[in-house]
């Protein structure tokens, strides 16, 4: 399907930094249009992007055909200009042959390529009746939000900023950097609503979720405040001695957050929807034919967690969705999933980390904490919190093997070793003995049973 952009010149250059922020080397950017057309103007902004404070002059390659520059990433990247090539065999005595191997290439005039190299993405820049205007016409995966990106922040006065990536997580959302402006969220699940919805709850109770700086809603996007580098899980992987002050102030949060009534707009995790989740070990991982695991699951979460009134949890609560701001509250990202559930729910969340090591000792220092700050009674919430993180461990098992198996994302099951040592943990509390004894004969995600996984294709 073809993406139509009518683009000014800041549209067309914001465009190409943001072009710059996603594609990774090797790559073809084939630069169609006529003389005039802003194609050298397109490559310019693209190859500055790149290189960010070591940006260089970048003059058209009309006489000298090619121009080659590096960025800080180590990648080179090739401006072709081949409006003067009279053979293809001039290609080869170039090199631009041997660069769209490993090297990001931006190729003006590419109908004088002898043929179109695999995977390369066309932009073809236009006349436009209005002569301050061009007609960008793209055709290929991701144009349409390539350009409806560029078009929010153009539209949000940021045209010129610089765009960096930043590390997605196991959704369909993308963050982007645009620095000493904000972070953008680019939402097409259609969660933005929720997202800003918590936003000003978090932000009205005094917690420490970023200003919505412009947002599209309709359209996915949200211009953010930008909370920093500083995620938890960085800070305590560089700053061990920090370790206990940064999880009491995380426990403290929670006890903060729990004191709150609960937002009516935030629908409730009861026992059903845990049992629902929980489902999804069953459909993905291997040797987890227990059809009633859902019924279970929900029988041992109205038998156990009945006790207390649910509390808002965040849900999605661990350390890199925390960013550690000093003495300032600690940033919140990642709380559109928000709900009314068990308050040990959010505990267990940043305790049993999937993605990183927490101490035994520092969890059970931290279930006292939040114990002695609330004035729960002990027994029941240990064995509801137990229960909680297996039936978490259940579903990001689940969770997991479906991103490899169904999306492609096979990375996430480095993470099963660990996340199989929480269940197993959490499964030893007497109170969930009918769990243990129903998960007894399914197979731990040793190496041989991640790679099994890892070679399955829907």
């Amino acid at each position: 399907m073809n993406t139509r952009l009518i683009a000014t010149e800041t549209l067309t250059a914001a465009l190409a930094r943001m072009l710059a922020a996603q594609i990774a080397p090797p790559a073809a950017i084939l630069l169609d249009g006529p003389v005039g057309a802003g194609k050298t103007h397109f490559a310019r902004a693209f190859i500055r992007a790149r290189q960010g404070d070591a940006a260089e002059d970048v003059p058209s390659p009309t006489f000298t055909l090619v121009q080659t520059y590096d960025d800080p990433m180590g990648t080179q990247i090739w401006h072709a200009d081949l409006y003067r090539l009279t053979d293809p065999s001039e290609l080869t005595e170039l090199g631009l042959d041997e660069a769209m191997e490993d090297a990001i290439c931006l190729i003006e005039w590419p109908d004088r390529l002898d043929h179109v190299p695999p995977g390369a993405i066309t932009i073809a820049i236009g006349a436009d009746p209005d002569p301050d205007l061009r007609r960008i016409d793209m055709a290929f995966p991701g144009a349409d939000r390539l350009a409806a990106r560029a078009t929010f922040v153009v539209a949000a006065g940021h045209g010129d900023a610089r765009v960096l990536p930043l590390a997605g997580d196991a959704s369909a959302r993308r963050y982007f950097r645009l620095p000493g402006v904000g972070v953008l969220m680019d939402d097409p699940s259609g969660s933005v609503g929720p997202f800003l919805t918590m936003t000003d709850w978090l932000r009205g109770h005094g917690f420490g979720a970023p200003r919505v700086l412009a947002q599209d809603a309709d359209q996915g996007f949200l211009l953010l405040e930008d909370l920093g580098d500083d995620l938890v899980a960085r800070v305590l992987a560089d700053r061990p001695d920090l370790g206990q002050q940064i999880h009491d102030r995380i426990t403290d949060l929670l006890v903060d957050l729990h004191r709150q009534r609960v937002p009516t707009f935030v629908a409730p995790l009861d026992g059903a929807a845990m049992g629902d989740l929980a489902a999804l070990f069953v459909d993905y991982y291997p040797g987890a034919d227990l059809p009633d695991l859902a019924t279970l699951i929900a029988d041992l979460h109205d038998r156990l967690c009945g006790d207390l009134p649910p509390a808002i949890s965040l849900r999605d609560f661990h350390a890199e969705n925390l960013v550690w701001r000093g003495d300032a509250p600690l940033g919140l990202l990642d709380y559109q999933d928000a709900v009314a559930a068990h308050p040990a729910y959010d505990l267990v969340s940043a305790l049993q980390d999937a993605r990183r090591d927490v101490d035994p000792t520092t969890e059970q220092a931290q279930i006292a904490r939040y114990l002695a700050a609330t004035g729960l009674a002990e027994a029941p919430f240990r064995a509801a919190y137990a229960l909680i993180g297996a039936q978490r461990a259940l579903r990001i098992l689940g969770v997991f093997a479906r991103l490899a198996i169904r999306d492609g994302k096979p990375r996430y099951l480095a993470f099963m070793p660990r996340v199989w040592a929480h269940l197993q943990r959490d499964l030893a509390h007497p109170a969930l003995a009918p769990l243990r004894a129903m998960l007894a004969n399914v197979p731990a995600p040793d190496a041989a049973l991640r790679e099994r996984i890892a070679r399955c294709r829907p």
